[in-house]
């Protein structure tokens, strides 16, 4: 059980560091684009390649990268602990909302390439030719009544990798697939090791998503929360923010749950089968609709839409929003809840008896 918890802990960390760096590397690409990375002369020396905190933290605001300048600055202290910015001359480890230059590291060469970088630039290396391929093997699948998007049964993808030369044998295919599920880059929807078999693999991140920075505050928050509810069942998995899973509240040997205690009164009918749905919101949005004063319902699910996917129906009652319980919220509330909050919205909801 122990043990179970600190493998997950630690995929969960490595995931969020993948994310941070994808997120840091899209930034840099976007300030390069924009002009805000450049040569600049102070005190009679030439500093390539760098920016001033001042007006990053302008860039951030006014692209809505952030909410206010202390977000921005919590942001960029943020890519700063992880080693994807620092101070010119190193002078400081924290990040200054000041006329001070800062670099990517990626932009002089310091960026630290250890094991686990090189495996996550390895793992994005072959999601971008997976993808690229016009007969891709990557799709949205199904196994035991859950559908994982970017998926692929175990022993096509060594197939995969030997026909485009990644790897010299199916031997060296397992390690190289088992090194990616270690850092979080694909994932067995239950939690079982890598297996050169028809098992279900997933890749956990998008790595061609754009990133907004308000994300990387966001998952600390929801990875917390996320190793606060682990189940301690042995069939409990390690959940990636990237399913589109639905998983049962209940424990085996628990109680059944009474809708009594969990509602209000003014219900248009009975209640039951409590449940929760993990909705990973694309360019477009979630696919839902809810309406309703205080509890709200589904009213419309786009069926393309990730809401559909993740199982979300109509006539659900929406109890939690990302951990909130949200029973005596109209649905403009739980709307604004949904839309400002991470792009992951977990939602616990209520089905009317049949």
């Amino acid at each position: 059980m122990e043990r179970t918890s600190s493998i997950r802990r630690k995929v969960v960390a490595r995931q969020h560091k993948a994310e941070v760096m994808i997120a840091g590397e899209q930034l840099r690409l976007r300030l390069h684009d924009g002009k805000l990375i450049k040569d600049r002369r102070y005190y009679l020396r030439t500093y390539p390649n760098c920016f001033v905190a001042q007006e990053l933290v302008d860039w951030l605001v006014s692209h809505k990268e952030a909410s206010d300048r202390a977000t921005a600055v919590c942001l960029m202290q943020h890519l700063m602990d992880h080693d994807i910015v620092h101070h010119v001359c190193d002078k400081s480890p924290e990040f200054k909302d000041a006329k001070l230059l800062y670099r990517f590291r990626k932009d002089d060469g310091t960026f630290p390439f250890n094991t686990e970088v090189k495996i996550f630039m390895r793992g994005q290396r072959l999601y971008e030719n997976l993808v690229a391929d016009k007969n891709s093997i990557l799709r949205l699948r199904e196994e035991h009544g859950v559908s994982y998007q970017r998926s692929a049964p175990g022993c096509q993808l060594i197939d995969w990798l030997l026909q485009n030369g990644e790897v010299e044998s199916r031997r060296q295919g397992v390690e190289l697939c088992r090194a990616l599920q270690e850092h979080g880059i694909i994932q067995h929807g239950r939690g079982h090791d890598f297996f050169d078999s028809g098992l279900l693999y997933q890749f956990c991140i998008n790595f061609r998503r754009r990133r907004r920075l308000s994300e990387l505050l966001n998952e600390k928050e929801r990875d917390a929360d996320v190793n606060a509810a682990a189940s301690p069942t042995e069939d409990g998995n390690l959940d990636s923010p990237f399913i589109l899973r639905k998983d049962s509240l209940q424990e085996p040997n628990s109680t059944p749950l009474c809708c009594e205690h969990r509602l209000p009164h003014a219900m248009p009918f009975p209640l039951t089968s409590l449940q929760w749905d993990r909705v990973i919101g694309d360019a477009l949005g979630w696919g839902i609709v809810v309406r309703g004063r205080a509890p709200c319902y589904v009213q419309a699910v786009d069926p393309e839409s990730p809401a559909a996917a993740a199982g979300v129906k109509i006539r659900q009652f929406v109890c939690r929003v990302n951990g909130r319980c949200v029973l005596y919220l109209n649905y403009r509330t739980v709307t604004r809840l949904v839309m400002s909050g991470p792009r992951v919205a977990v939602l616990e909801v209520m089905e009317p008896l049949e």
